[in-house]
């Protein structure tokens, strides 16, 4: 049974779609880049607004250089799927 958290599956070389959840909100605007994401304000929840970015990425290095602009952005990170290869 695989565990929530188990990378072992995971294959970062090859190209998957990726949904990744931020808090704050974000514009769209900031898509190019982003890698082209496709980016969505979310409501207001219980921690405050959030934005939704879902978009394929070619690999492990493209999901790195999103995930530290996100960081740059000082947007905190709350959640990254892979939601297909």
């Amino acid at each position: 049974m695989k565990k929530r958290g188990d990378s072992s599956n995971a294959q970062f070389g090859a190209a998957a779609t990726y949904r990744i959840r931020v808090r704050g909100v974000l514009s769209p605007e900031w898509s190019n880049r982003l890698a082209g994401m496709t980016i969505t304000a979310g409501g207001g929840e219980e921690s405050g607004p959030s934005t939704l970015l879902v978009g394929r990425l070619r690999d492990e290095a493209e999901l790195g250089g999103v995930l530290e602009s996100l960081c740059e952005l000082h947007l905190s990170i709350l959640n990254v799927e892979r939601i297909e290869s």
